[in-house]
């Protein structure tokens, strides 16, 4: 009905009994209880609420964890249970939105999603496969966050979630689907409408236009699905004892990650005397830190360009598309029915229900705008590498423990880590990248060979949609012995780089990793090579080696954390750098140019070309430069990938079209700026701040597409400013002394999402300064935080 998929509302009797009767399974009434007793922790929080978690067990420790995250995050977590569970439209009524995969998703289609998508069956088989230690880990975190509830009488819970029936007691069943959950956010979620939308032809109203291949927006459908460019981002950095001033290892850990949703990062320091002491940043309910620090190593992710689904074109068997033929042989598609409530205005309950279809790939998929719909001859399905990965806890559990970066390296040999490239570096002076993320093994063979039509390759290099032939098995992923996951890469096949200088990721492939030694030969599937580098990945490669050479102004030559920290936090903007000075002489002699674009080269003319919070300008440039970044043939140097740092650059003004274009993109920046209510040379921190009721906070970083490695991605420009949504989340730099580590991080957004708690602003605070917030990691600097306070459970 409503967004294109079929929602039967009426269905016999006996069959919604039998729906509802599997639909209670999400809830765990097939799944082992576990124990919730015999645990105690202790949580002793420091300065802005950090909390460090100490117990005598894993299951202690998950115990203490939870308990931490629910003080702070509540109803966060709450409001996920319900999401992951497909009850959305039951709880909060249709017409809501969910956020899956960091996309804003109907309440209906998300419940149909996580109802007919999260293999119950499959996430059981893999909770038995996990280590002793990950059980516990998860056993206690359920005890944590219900003991925490039973301590908190409803009336006290925090305004979003105050009183609400929807909060209820977590379940194993519930940290496994939040696990699926956090796995498939680069695949199948990514994915969620062209797999809810997936219905047999004339089984559903036709809502979307159909588009032959020859004619399909490649470009269009880039920017629709985001595959190549996910909102999200990061850069890592690690240096090695010939670039640091102690010669040992450095690190820069900077995702750049939303600021609302379970996507956040909670800073917590988790201890099992003699077995774990670890701190950094966990994701949410995740009951493992996923970005930080031991005693000798540190590490941090970055997103990678590995593709982590395939899509496999089926042909059908003649008079019924519910049956593909694979080397001739049919094969009937599994129909699956599901249930959800909805409810109306009038407070009753709705039943309904959404058909899936399964094949021995994976769901089917529809996807008309991109040259595939579910035809009479063809249909389309996915294979998704991490549906089903219940290996991540026990690979971040086994980073914490590692030693070096070599037991980093062997630890995520499981294939546990779903879709970020992993950068370590260690006490010894060994700086690491690698790989090593579920992958589907597909050759640049058997990409050709496989290819079902013209339209694979194009989908491919201009969106990152892999098709493949589904009629013939030999198309599907290989299996190499060596790999852990039967069809995925095996790590010994994966990029992975050490050095003793430094390797670096901004969300570019492995090609870049350290230019004196380039990484290539890998499958394309992976990541491509000699293509135009993302403006982060060049600024960034450029502020290290002005740093190895001694020339960006700072003291010396080498790596510490105060000049770490001051090469991300000045803010260079490398787009204006590479254009400005072409666009004002342009003005100079645009005599008769309109008045709007004088009086931007004006301002632009102010401007010190960087996202600096007292960059007057600096906003003007962001809404122009959104706009001409994409006319074409707007460089007046293309890329060579012999010069990748450095090409492509400069404006070619003298094109008399680019020109004309360029100009009308200023103009209308004006325009947008003016309309919003800002000077045109007003100070960035005016116009990009959080306003909160005891004042703005200013905020200083800029867009990606600006090339500003402090990246904030904020809505457009409005009566409220540049509002920031996404960015520099966590981020840390950590060095070593004789000691063990020594760490400065900030949470920008703080520990609570309760705008009641005084650790919900606080480190933004903190941020807008640049005043780094050093960690207290040793039990002498715990005891010794002046804002100490301790908390002991048991039960």
């Amino acid at each position: 009905m409503t967004h294109g998929f079929a929602l039967r509302n009426t269905l016999a009797v006996a069959a919604l009994a039998a729906l509802a009767g599997c639909a209670g399974t999400a809830h765990g009434s097939r799944w082992d209880t576990p124990s919730d007793t015999g645990l105690s922790a202790e949580i002793r929080r420091t300065g802005f609420g950090i909390p460090h978690i100490r117990a005598n067990d894993y299951a202690g420790l998950g115990f203490g964890m939870a308990y931490a995250y629910a003080q702070d995050n509540l109803c966060l977590l709450a409001d996920q249970v319900v999401t992951v569970n497909g009850e959305r439209a039951k709880t909060f009524g249709p017409d809501g939105t969910a956020t899956v995969s960091f996309k804003s998703i109907p309440n209906t289609r998300s419940d149909a999603f996580f109802k007919g998508i999260v293999d119950a069956a499959a996430l059981r088989d893999g909770y038995a496969r996990m280590s002793p230690e990950a059980r516990e880990l998860l056993r206690g975190y359920i005890a944590g966050y219900n003991r925490y509830l039973k301590d908190t009488p409803p009336a006290d819970f925090p305004a979003a979630c105050r009183n609400a029936a929807w909060v209820r007691p977590l379940t194993l069943a519930d940290m496994m689907r939040m696990g699926e959950e956090k796995a498939i956010q680069a695949s199948a979620g990514a994915m969620l409408a062209g797999i809810v939308d997936a219905q047999p032809p004339g089984r559903a109203p036709v809502t979307h236009t159909v588009v032959p291949p020859h004619a399909v927006d490649v470009a269009a459908l880039d920017r629709e699905l985001r595959l190549r460019d996910l909102p999200i981002g990061s850069n890592g950095w690690a240096f090695g004892s010939a670039a640091t001033e102690n010669r040992r290892g450095v690190l820069l850990g900077n995702p750049h990650f939303p600021w609302t949703t379970t996507n956040r990062f909670y800073e917590v320091h988790l201890t099992v005397p003699g077995k774990l002491d670890v701190m950094g940043a966990s994701i949410a309910a995740f009951p493992v830190v996923s970005i930080g620090f031991n005693r000798d190593v540190a590490w941090t992710h970055t997103v990678s360009t590995g593709r982590r689904f395939t899509l496999f074109e089926l042909r059908l068997a003649e008079g019924d598309p519910t049956t593909y033929l694979v080397d001739g042989t049919p094969h009937k598609m599994t129909a699956r029915t599901v249930a959800f409530d909805v409810k109306l205005p009038d407070g009753r309950i709705e039943r309904r229900a959404h058909t899936f279809y399964d094949t021995e790939y994976g769901p089917v998929v529809s996807m008309p705008a991109a040259g595939m719909p579910w035809t009479t001859q063809k249909a389309y399905a996915l294979r998704d590498a991490n549906r089903g990965n219940t290996r991540m806890i026990d690979a971040w559990l086994h980073i914490a423990q590692a030693g070096d970066v070599a037991g980093i390296h062997r630890a995520i040999g499981n294939l546990g880590i779903p879709w970020v490239n992993t950068i370590a570096a260690d006490r010894n002076g060994r700086a690491l990248f690698v790989d090593v993320s579920a992958t589907p093994d597909v050759s640049a063979e058997t990409l050709k060979r496989c290819a079902p039509s013209p339209l694979a390759e194009r989908l491919f290099k201009g969106a990152g949609l892999v098709l493949l032939d589904g009629a013939r098995s030999t198309c599907n992923w290989q299996v190499d012995p060596a790999s852990p996951v039967p069809g995925l890469i095996a790590p010994a096949r994966m990029p992975a780089l050490e050095r003793d200088d430094f390797v670096a990721n901004s969300n570019d492939s492995s090609w870049l990793t350290n230019p004196a030694q380039k990484l290539t030969g890998f499958p394309p599937i992976m990541g491509e090579t000699d293509v135009p580098q993302r403006l982060r990945t060049r600024i960034g490669l450029i502020e290290i080696g002005r740093r190895l050479a001694g020339a960006d102004g700072l003291p010396g030559n080498r790596i510490d954390l105060p000049n770490l920290q001051a090469m991300l936090f000045r803010n260079t903007n490398l787009a204006g750098h590479l254009v400005l000075g072409d666009l004002l002489e342009a003005c100079k002699a645009a005599r008769d140019a309109d008045a709007d674009v004088r009086n931007g080269c004006v301002a632009l003319g102010r401007w010190n070309r960087t996202a600096a919070a007292n960059a007057r300008a600096a906003h003007l440039f962001r809404e122009f430069w959104m706009r001409a970044k994409d006319i074409p043939q707007v460089y007046a140097t293309d890329f060579n990938p012999d010069d990748p740092i450095y090409t492509p650059r400069g404006l070619r003004m003298h094109d008399a079209t680019v020109r004309a274009t360029v100009f009308k993109a200023l103009k209308d920046a004006v325009g947008a700026v003016r309309a919003a209510g800002f000077a045109l040379d007003a100070p960035l921190g005016t116009v990009q701040a959080v306003r909160l009721p005891d004042g703005d906070i200013a905020l200083h970083g800029g867009e990606e597409y600006e090339g500003v490695l402090n990246k904030l991605q904020s809505l457009p420009i409005g009566p409220q400013g540049l509002q920031v949504d996404e960015g520099t989340s966590y981020v840390q730099t950590v060095g070593f002394d004789a000691q063990g580590p020594v760490a400065q991080a900030l949470l920008v957004y703080g520990e609570s999402t309760d705008p009641a708690s005084p650790h919900a602003f606080d480190q933004m605070r903190a941020f807008s300064a640049k005043r780094w917030i050093r960690l207290p990691f040793s039990e002498a600097a715990i005891a010794a935080d002046p804002a100490l306070k301790v908390t002991k459970l048991s039960q």
